[in-house]
């Protein structure tokens, strides 16, 4: 699916998702970065009757994202989204004082934002690849849920990892 190559895995499973398919009410992803680790988290929030099929598009989405890669295109469009974001949060004085705070805590570089910028610009497709490798390789993946009953959550699990659905 070409077009969807052009976009971000939260866009990307929210068009899939909740759009085409009008599978969930919620869906994306986040990440969290601490100094020695961290996590990228997807959500999909929707009705039981639902769940197998939501997770079937997320494994596929994750399983692209894992084994084919993701494009120049998009590469280029994730960069300047960040570094977008990065700009706009340097406006907000709580932001600034929180990248500040944790740069101390931490023991970081406080780097200045063009230098950040030129760090995200240094990002290659094969920086990325190695990530995905690394972090959406089926076998590394972990799951959660919220529900009733746990067996329909299992089964819906196994199109994105058997590894999850036997945990």
């Amino acid at each position: 699916m070409a077009t969807a190559r052009k976009r971000s895995t939260s866009s990307r499973l929210f068009r899939e998702v909740r759009e085409k398919r009008g599978l969930a009410y919620a869906v994306g992803s986040y990440t969290q970065q601490y100094v020695d680790s961290g996590l990228i988290g997807i959500y999909v929030g929707t009705r039981e009757d639902n769940i197998e099929e939501a997770c079937e598009i997320i494994g596929t989405e994750l399983g692209s994202v894992h084994t084919d890669g993701i494009s120049e295109e998009e590469l280029n469009r994730a960069k300047e989204h960040v570094k977008g974001r990065m700009v706009l949060s340097s406006e907000s004085t709580a932001a600034r004082m929180g990248r500040i705070g944790k740069s101390l805590l931490f023991d970081t570089p406080l780097l200045t934002l063009d230098e950040l910028i030129e760090k995200v610009d240094e990002v290659t497709l094969e920086d990325v690849a190695e990530l995905a490798d690394e972090l959406y390789a089926p076998d590394s993946l972990s799951a959660a849920a919220i529900a009733p009953g746990e067996e329909r959550f299992r089964a819906a699990l196994a199109p994105v990892s058997d590894a999850l659905a036997a945990a």
